[in-house]
């Protein structure tokens, strides 16, 4: 009986190891993110994202990137500024979610769950106010972890 419990808890920590991972993925996309903007904060966003459009010869009269475009060539250096504090700061929170549940500290379980669920009304009504795939799927797997930390962390009892 003792065999099978370790054997469960074997597998049980792979999930907890590939939630944290995914929470340092998003670290390292929020960091990239963070850097971009601040890069951009002294100099022409027209210029360089158009240098980018061209560099990745993508179409600037297709309707998505046309919409971007005009997006982005709207964005202030105070917005550019909030984009960068935001992201480091949702960058620090993921850090803190990933190591810990490295690190199968019991306290970042109850973190991630907290704070996984508390965004995903959020992440809803964006959804349905810009509806893409991606949003979908990372909302499957947001409410995935949830549910998994929560049965996880209602078995310990």
């Amino acid at each position: 009986m003792e065999v099978a419990w370790k054997q469960k808890q074997k597998t049980n920590d792979i999930w907890i190891i590939l939630i944290g991972l995914f929470k340092l993925v998003k670290v390292v996309s929020l960091v990239i993110v963070g850097i971009g903007a601040i890069r951009l904060l002294h100099r022409d966003v027209a210029t360089s994202v158009t240098h980018w459009v061209e560099a990745l010869r993508l179409d600037p009269d297709n309707q998505y990137i046309h919409r971007g475009l005009s997006r982005v060539f709207r964005i202030t250096p105070k917005q550019l500024k909030e984009l960068s504090v935001g992201t480091f700061i949702y960058a620090g929170l993921y850090l803190t979610e990933g190591i810990g549940l490295l690190m199968r500290k019991h306290w970042a379980e109850y973190f991630t769950t907290i704070s996984t669920a508390l965004f995903i009304p959020l992440e809803v009504y964006e959804m349905f106010h810009r509806f893409t795939w991606m949003k979908v799927w990372l909302i499957a797997v947001n409410v995935a972890i949830v549910w998994y930390l929560i049965a996880r962390i209602r078995s310990r009892r």
